[in-house]
């Protein structure tokens, strides 16, 4: 069997936007959040585009053993490397400082949380890793391909007065509240390696035993035969070596599983 392209689900979000290009077609009538790439069934591993307009909210996600316990789940750790930023968009990773436990549930209900937050401007071509535990946001006009644990458990902490339901108790039980720097180049971890590869003409990849899955960032061509564009997904045989050729330069993440 050869690659195999994962399927494109869209997803309207409040922060979201109907500029998509040029990933995928501008979606007229909404404000789509995020673009899933998805196998059925479902992958231990997700991948996503995001495109916001808005603040997102200020979250966090549980680990293995916490999201096993209490949500019947995996956890979520996951990274994100920006494509997109309009002039002045940031993001959020941990805490400027260590903070208490009571001063963070106060801040989340006061909405003084959003000021604690470590703020980081961010430019296409960076890659930020965040693990389980790590208090987060994405700012306004970013556009970011996201690798994660295959999970939806998100407890928000704060979001900006919109009408969605809190999670503070849970969310402040795994949440880190201290100091971290997530700007990364390659991405190692328990659940996914990823490594950015850029080429023009020809190139060969020899696969193994583990899931491996490419995410066309730039450029098109032709993937083991099949035509492949920006926005795609592509599942590629284990074991097996997969060509790929171009004519224009292209950027791609690839992506093994563990």
């Amino acid at each position: 069997m050869g690659p195999l392209q994962l399927k494109p689900t869209f997803h309207d979000k409040v922060w979201g936007s109907p500029a998509l290009a040029p990933w995928f077609p501008a979606h007229e009538g909404g404000t789509v959040g995020e673009v899933w790439l998805t196998h059925q069934p479902d992958l231990p591993l997700l991948f996503k585009f995001l495109f916001t307009t808005e603040r997102l909210s200020v979250q966090v996600h549980p680990d293995d053993h916490f999201a096993g316990q209490h949500e019947d789940s995996r956890g979520k750790t996951e990274m994100w490397r920006i494509l997109r930023a309009d002039p002045g968009a940031e993001i959020a990773l941990g805490f400027k400082e260590t903070v208490t436990r009571d001063h963070a549930v106060a801040a989340a209900r006061s909405g003084e949380i959003v000021e604690l937050l470590r703020w980081l401007p961010v430019a296409p071509g960076e890659t930020y890793f965040v693990p389980a535990g790590t208090v987060h946001a994405i700012g306004a006009g970013v556009a970011l391909c996201e690798i994660q644990q295959q999970s939806d458990v998100t407890y928000r902490l704060f979001d900006y007065g919109r009408s969605r339901e809190l999670h503070l108790e849970r969310g402040f039980q795994v949440s880190d509240l201290g100091p971290y720097d997530g700007r990364r180049g390659k991405v190692r971890c328990p659940y996914f390696a990823t490594e950015e590869l850029a080429f023009l003409g020809e190139l060969s990849l020899r696969t193994g035993a583990e899931l491996t899955a490419l995410l066309i960032l730039e450029g098109e061509g032709r993937i083991g035969g099949e035509p492949f564009r920006m926005g795609q997904g592509w599942l590629l045989p284990r074991n097996d070596e997969v060509r790929l050729e171009t004519s224009a330069p292209v950027r791609l993440m690839q992506v093994i599983e563990p």
